[in-house]
């Protein structure tokens, strides 16, 4: 399961009823690279595929590519303002390392 944050479902469902496409939700996966290893993928998707877990929380409904499942069960994502920028932050305790931007892990 993927966690959202208040300030996360906050920002997203900004994000989402701005948008010029149409979105229903947040897609969530992991890649291969970045300087750890694996890289974090989101984008506002309008529906699942067939290979993805849907999640709901607060609203969001959150599609989660079902290769990437098992990177990410636990893992708890926020919107995070500060003096450097904002962005989303995630908490993974699946990673055992992460890069000092925090877009990458292994």
């Amino acid at each position: 399961m993927i966690n959202l944050t208040d300030s996360a479902i906050s920002a997203l469902k900004a994000a989402i009823s701005s948008t010029a496409q149409p979105a229903s939700g947040l897609r969530i996966m992991i890649e291969g690279g970045g300087c750890q290893g694996f890289t974090y993928k989101m984008d506002l998707a309008h529906e699942p595929s067939s290979a993805e877990t849907v999640f709901e929380q607060g609203g969001i409904k959150v599609y989660v590519d079902n290769a990437s499942l098992a990177h990410l069960n636990g893992t708890t994502i926020d919107f995070v303002v500060s003096l450097e920028g904002s962005g989303f932050r995630f908490d993974n305790p699946n990673a055992k390392s992460s890069c000092s931007c925090g877009k990458s892990f292994s």
